[in-house]
């Protein structure tokens, strides 16, 4: 055994892995969550692997080339298929189940950092003196709120996750990855997943989420941000996808209470961004009805480039959410020195901790009293503000990618 592990570590060093990568998040034309998570991983991880072959893999009939990010390292090499996505996704991956695309890819381990449909080939045997290198597969989930609360969801999204069937999905993997424990807990839950085939891995921020400071630069940037967005002087911001699960409705409800209270506060307006997802008319709606309707202002799908500047002149940070895989939007807002107040639902308090208040998104009295609470107390926000700068900094797309790649070798070798 002992030869066994020593031969392992030899061989770790001097064989070179073929990896494939699924980026077909990549294609999306406005990134959202997983889209981001998909490029920061990958770009950090052949940023500290030189050694080990990439092939990244995505299918599209369409010439987009131009729009898909650059890894411009000679270790990688793009591989894109041509085929008809309902062809490729729904009669052959799913009811052929070809081609392997492992196989096709000439590659000793596949990685998906998101669930779609696929085939690979059959997990070899379990035994590891029998196993044979290579046909090892990882597959991250970043949640599983379409299986807990399927009510958040349109009907098309609701048969696309039928139709790739979760539970057999994770069948085809040799080891999951959980973006955090409370995602963890609801894949051996729901998918009968033994924890053991589990890890549990930190999604990281980018190093541009930071407290700006007074810099000609830095201050010109955040005047012309304000400018482009028509921002006012102080407010409340809220920032992702304008959909039924981020409970924008009962944000607008508790800035409605919190301004009906307290009338010295009416220079704070609430501003919410992001793009529209499912049933936004009826979040729409909902702020048609506000008494206070002229100081809620939508701004829509913001550059990315834009965000760390709206975080860093935001009073306060708001992201009352029924249900998240991780939450990026908080710890952002924490690593630019933005006091929040999010839910103490799913995984925001193992993201938050003590770093924000914590709210019941159901509760709408709560949320307009800790609203109350940050912003006419300057102790509460400074400490708040002192918390959350230290707890984004345990955050970072090197540990999660240094974690990535320990999870490839310990998985070939």
């Amino acid at each position: 055994m002992i030869l066994f592990s020593v031969v392992c570590r030899l061989s770790s060093v001097f064989y070179k892995m073929k990896i494939g990568i699924d980026i077909r998040t990549l294609m999306d034309a406005q990134y959202s969550g997983v889209s981001e998570y998909t490029l920061n991983l990958v770009k950090e991880i052949l940023k500290l692997d030189s050694q080990n072959e990439y092939r990244l893999f995505y299918n599209s009939t369409k010439d987009i080339e131009k729009h898909m990010p650059k890894f411009n390292y000679p270790n990688v090499k793009i591989i894109k298929k041509s085929i008809p996505n309902k062809i490729l996704n729904y009669f052959l991956f799913k009811h052929l189940n070809y081609p392997k695309i492992d196989r096709a890819l000439g590659v000793d381990l596949f990685f998906m950092p998101h669930i779609n449909f696929i085939a690979l080939t059959p997990n070899p045997s379990p035994a590891p003196a029998e196993r044979e290198r290579g046909g090892k597969s990882i597959l991250t989930i970043h949640d599983l709120s379409f299986l807990r609360f399927p009510e958040y969801f349109s009907f098309r999204k609701n048969f696309w996750h039928k139709m790739i069937n979760v539970k057999k999905l994770v069948k085809k993997f040799d080891k999951i990855i959980a973006v955090s424990e409370n995602t963890k807990n609801d894949i051996v839950e729901l998918c009968g997943v033994k924890p053991e085939k589990i890890k549990v891995i930190y999604s990281g921020i980018e190093s541009e989420f930071k407290e700006l400071n007074s810099k000609a630069l830095e201050l010109s940037s955040l005047n012309f941000v304000k400018e482009k967005y028509k921002l006012p002087e102080k407010f409340i911001l809220f920032l992702g996808t304008v959909e039924p699960r981020k409970n924008i409705e009962g944000l607008i409800s508790a800035y409605n209470k919190f301004r009906a209270r307290h009338d010295e506060f009416k220079n704070y307006k609430l501003i919410i961004a992001g793009g529209k997802g499912w049933k936004s008319e009826d979040i729409l709606n909902e702020w048609k009805k506000s008494k206070y309707k002229d100081d809620v202002k939508f701004l829509g799908y913001v550059d990315k480039k834009d965000k760390v500047y709206l975080y860093n002149l935001a009073s306060l940070f708001v992201y009352p959410s029924f249900y998240e895989g991780f939450g990026f939007p908080p710890l952002e807002a924490m690593a630019c020195g933005t006091p929040i107040i999010t839910s103490f639902t799913s995984s925001l308090p193992e993201i938050v901790g003590s770093a924000g208040i914590m709210v019941d998104p159901h509760n709408i009295t709560d949320m307009a009293s800790a609203i109350e609470q940050v912003l006419s107390n300057d102790e509460l926000r400074n400490n708040l503000i002192e918390k959350g700068l230290e707890k984004a900094k345990a955050f970072s797309w090197e540990n999660t990618a240094r974690e990535y790649l320990e999870v490839f070798k310990n998985l070939i070798f």
